[in-house]
C-alpha cells in the first residue's frame, strides 16, 4: 500500500464517512422494524467486532504500512461496534426517562449520566484493556486511533451536556429519543475552548512527529492519526458552524419512521460521524 500521508489522510475521510453512513443505516433501517430488531442489531454485527479484536492483536508487532492501516481499521471497528450497540439503544444506561423541568444541576448531571453509563462503562474498560495489552508495541496506530476517538467522545459529550449552539437532530434514533431533554442548546460554554485548545494540539503534534518520521510505516500512522485528529476537531466546530453536515449522509438513508415531537430547545448529540 501506498506511504503517501495525503493517500492516507483522504483514506481516513473515506472511513470516517462511510463508516458513520453504515452505521446511520443499519441504527435507521432497524428503527423502521421495531425494537427487536434494534437489539439484534449489535449481536449480528459481533463479527465486526471480533475481527476488530483480531486484527488490532495481530498488528501490534508488525512496522509495515500495511499493518498501520489495518490497526486504523481494527481499532475503527471495535468503536464502530460499541456505537452501534449505543445507538441501537442495546447497551446505555439505566436512565430511559426524559429529563423534567427545572432540576438542580447535580440532578441533572447523574440523569444525564443516567443515559449513557454502561455505555461509557463499556468503552472505558475496553480503552483500559487496549492500553494494558498494547502499550509499547511496535505499531501503535490502532491504540492511538481508540484513544483520540475516545477523548473526543467525552469532550463532545461535555459540550453536549453544557450546551452548543447547534446540534443535529436528524439521524437521531428512536430508542434514545429520551436524550433530548438531557442536552442544551445555547451560547458557548467553558468545555469548548478546553477542547479545541487540546484537539489543535494534538493535531500540532502528530504534524510534528509525521514531519520526522523517517520510515513509510511511520507517515502513514501519523498522517491517519493526524486527519482522524483533525476529523475530532471538525466534529466539534459543527456544534458551532451552521453547516448542513446532515446532508452528507442523508441521501443513503432510508426514510425516517415517524417519531414523537421532540422538545425544541433541549436536544440531544447529534451523529457527526465517529
Amino acid at each position: 500500500m501506498s506511504a503517501s500521508p495525503w493517500i492516507a489522510a483522504v483514506f481516513a475521510l473515506f472511513i470516517w464517512w462511510f463508516s458513520t453512513g453504515v452505521i446511520l443505516m443499519v441504527v435507521r433501517h432497524a428503527d423502521t422494524k421495531g425494537a427487536r430488531t434494534r437489539l439484534l442489531s449489535p449481536l449480528m454485527a459481533l463479527p465486526f467486532l471480533g475481527v476488530g479484536l483480531w486484527g488490532f492483536a495481530t498488528t501490534l508487532d508488525i512496522g509495515t504500512v500495511t499493518a498501520a492501516y489495518g490497526a486504523f481499521l481494527a481499532a475503527l471497528a471495535i468503536w464502530g461496534w460499541v456505537e452501534l450497540s449505543f445507538l441501537s439503544g442495546a447497551i446505555t444506561g439505566p436512565n430511559l426517562r426524559d429529563c423534567p423541568d427545572d432540576l438542580p444541576e447535580w440532578e441533572r448531571f447523574a440523569r444525564a449520566w443516567g443515559t449513557i453509563a454502561y455505555h461509557e462503562l463499556l468503552l472505558t474498560v475496553i480503552f483500559a484493556g487496549l492500553w494494558l495489552y498494547a502499550a509499547g508495541a511496535e505499531n501503535s496506530v490502532g491504540l492511538w486511533t481508540f484513544t483520540i476517538l475516545y477523548f473526543a467522545r467525552i469532550s463532545a459529550k461535555l459540550n453536549l451536556y453544557f450546551g452548543v449552539p447547534k446540534i443535529n437532530t436528524e439521524f437521531l434514533p428512536e430508542a434514545l429519543g429520551h436524550l433530548a431533554s438531557h442536552f442544551r442548546i445555547q451560547r458557548l460554554n467553558w468545555v469548548f475552548p478546553v477542547s479545541i485548545t487540546a484537539l489543535t494540539f494534538a493535531i500540532a503534534c502528530w504534524l510534528e512527529r509525521l514531519y520526522a518520521a523517517t520510515t513509510p510505516a511511520e507517515i502513514t500512522g501519523f498522517a491517519l492519526l493526524s486527519t482522524i485528529t483533525a476529523l475530532a476537531l471538525l466534529e466539534h466546530w459543527l456544534m458551532v458552524l451552521p453547516l448542513p453536515d446532515a446532508k452528507l449522509w442523508r441521501w443513503m438513508l432510508p426514510a425516517p419512521k415517524p417519531t414523537h415531537t421532540q422538545n425544541k430547545t433541549t436536544r440531544p448529540e447529534g451523529s457527526h460521524g465517529f
